[in-house]
């Protein structure tokens, strides 16, 4: 026999929102499990219940009571492992985002998030109230201080008075964090930092799975005080990790955590909950603590991004296969290469529609692609409506020169037969444009921005060779082909066109972007960083001026820390320029 501990079992959770019976089945299937290991405790993200974020739904009445109602049953199911879930609470018809605390057939107490985030892609003060209290569970032989997400993030409040206030010898966070590249860092720095501060053992749980433009990438971790990683759970993939933390350690914690300084009192007392507990000794062969897996690289990481939040898009949202325009560039070759390493080569069919601009390598490369990948690939050239239209518009072009609304009529001509495949076969449509084109407007609305889901939305062109090059590494061999890798970008909509007769070299223009729209810098600052003036004042007017293309386009997944959509938003009607 080994010494009394208490065994504690995380749940990475990939709740659907809105799946509130699918949702709770899933969480009593886990304490289930939780309970035949003899789990004291078992842990489930934020808003694992109602899925996150929720959004809009939590102003829907019966969508706050249904939710409350599935809680009651978890709760009903609940037995000696005390189970801590993320859901709504409501109380005097306010909302609060908590952690409910089930116990042996009852909701035995709840607590509210205190600091509610509302910047970048989070908008909580829409729908919450904010806590104001810290809790902890007091288990008689240890302390637990339990808090939701920013609350960590937060300096000298909810955690630091749990732990320096309230005594907690654990303090446990659910979480629904979204990724962004790097951010796995962030948090282990983090956690590190505040287990030290307040001489406590810190376990962050964190939501898995994707949801529209987010990403929740798991990963969560247990830090001893000194900062020391005890476990964790993997990324990108759902996990169940279980944990034994010796209850003597607790008790050596408390005799130096009584040196450490508490925080000036900006919140309520913590409140104590008492729960009902017997220390158990464990049987020999426990669960070894699991080491954190290192990311190799940035282009693993976003890649292993990309997939989930590609995968679970479409099959959350009903879609068995998917259908895309594969065009010989390096573009479409990525999204081809993710949709079947997500999906499954059987799952994705592609189409050629080359035109009379289209180079020979367009088909063969396509053709070479497809066959590495044993996908189907359609070829529907499309001269021929081509022609048609130029033949309906020719007495209103007359004595105008082929421009860009012919260019544009090729594309739209694409996104057309897409989307009638689309309709046809319930296939959903991939776009496959990158962050760098859609910056600056280099797509077509209506065209080939068209489709249900653009995984590439939030990755600059300079990324995209990386995620290339990063895939033919893992096969082993060139199985993007390398003539797409190495041919100059273009959108062969005219003769012997290239991207960079339109736009500055992609390391230049994704440097520029970088600064401009994910760091807000103005114009003048980045001229100052030794950028050419003319070329930052008009990728910044480019950047302005596609608003309006980019609020019609596709949902897309976000890996940086600032992508379109909700995390920034800018008005379409907009005059503002820098002088």
């Amino acid at each position: 026999m080994t010494e009394p501990c208490f065994r504690m079992a995380l749940v990475q959770f990939n709740p659907v929102v809105g799946d509130l019976p699918g949702n709770r089945s899933r969480i009593i299937d886990w304490m289930a499990e939780a309970a035949e290991a003899g789990c004291d405790l078992i842990a489930f993200p934020e808003l694992a219940l109602t899925g996150y974020p929720p959004e809009d739904l939590l102003l829907r009445r019966q969508f706050v009571a249904d939710q409350r109602e599935q809680l009651q049953a978890i709760a009903a199911a609940s037995g000696d492992c005390l189970c801590v879930v993320g859901c709504v609470d409501e109380l005097q018809g306010r909302l609060y985002n908590a952690a409910a605390l089930l116990h042996r057939g009852e909701m035995i107490g709840a607590y509210h998030k205190v600091h509610l985030p509302n910047y970048s892609v989070f908008d909580e003060e829409r729908y919450f109230e904010a806590g104001r209290r810290p809790l902890v569970l007091d288990f008689g032989a240890l302390r637990i201080g339990v808090s939701i997400c920013e609350d960590i993030w937060i300096e000298e409040s909810v955690v630091e008075a749990e732990a320096l206030l309230g005594g907690a010898d654990l303090l446990l966070n659910i979480s629904a964090s979204p990724f962004h590249s790097h951010k796995g860092d962030e948090r282990l720095e983090l956690m590190q930092a505040r287990a030290r501060r307040t001489g406590s053992i810190v376990a962050y749980l964190n939501l898995i799975g994707g949801q529209d433009e987010l990403v929740f990438d798991g990963r969560s971790l247990v830090v001893a005080a000194d900062g020391r990683l005890l476990a964790a759970g993997g990324g990108f993939q759902e996990d169940f990790v279980v944990v034994d933390l010796p209850l003597e350690e607790f008790a050596t914690l408390r005799r130096a955590r009584a040196r450490l300084v508490p925080p000036a009192a900006a919140l309520d007392p913590p409140q104590l909950l008492a729960v009902p507990w017997s220390p158990r000794t464990r049987p020999e062969g426990r669960p070894e603590p699991r080491a954190i897996v290192p990311v190799k690289n940035e282009a693993e990481e976003i890649y292993q991004a990309l997939l989930l939040g590609l995968r679970d898009y479409t099959r959350k949202n009903g879609f068995a296969k998917v259908t895309l325009g594969l065009s010989g560039g390096i573009d479409s070759a990525l999204v081809t290469v993710l949709a079947v390493d997500a999906l499954g080569a059987d799952q994705v069919v592609a189409v050629t529609m080359p035109s009379r601009f289209s180079s020979s390598g367009s088909v063969t490369d396509s053709e070479e692609l497809a066959r590495n990948l044993g996908i189907r690939l359609h070829t529907l050239p499309i001269a021929p409506a081509l022609t048609a239209y130029e033949e309906m518009l020719a007495e209103l072009f007359a004595g105008r020169a082929p421009d860009v609304a012919e260019e544009n009529l090729q594309a739209r001509i694409r996104g057309n037969l897409l989307m009638a495949l689309s309709n046809k076969f319930g296939w959903m449509v991939l776009v496959t444009g990158n962050k760098s084109e859609v910056s600056v407007g280099y797509c077509t609305i209506y065209g080939d921005m068209a489709g249900g889901f653009s995984p590439l939305k939030d990755v600059y062109k300079t990324a995209v060779y990386a995620l290339c090059e990063y895939r033919n590494k893992l096969a082993g061999y060139d199985l993007i082909p390398r003539a797409i890798i190495s041919k100059p970008p273009s959108a062969e909509l005219r003769p012997d066109q290239t991207d960079q007769q339109s736009l500055p070299p992609y390391d230049l223009l994704d440097a520029v972007l970088e600064l401009y729209v994910e760091k807000e810098m103005g114009a003048a600052e980045i001229i100052a960083q030794g950028f050419d003036g003319e070329m930052v004042r008009r990728v910044a007017r480019l950047v302005d001026f596609a608003e309006y293309k980019r609020r019609q386009g596709a949902p897309g997944i976000k890996i940086t820390p600032r992508a379109f959509g909700k995390d920034r938003r800018m008005p379409i009607t907009n005059h503002y320029r820098e002088l």
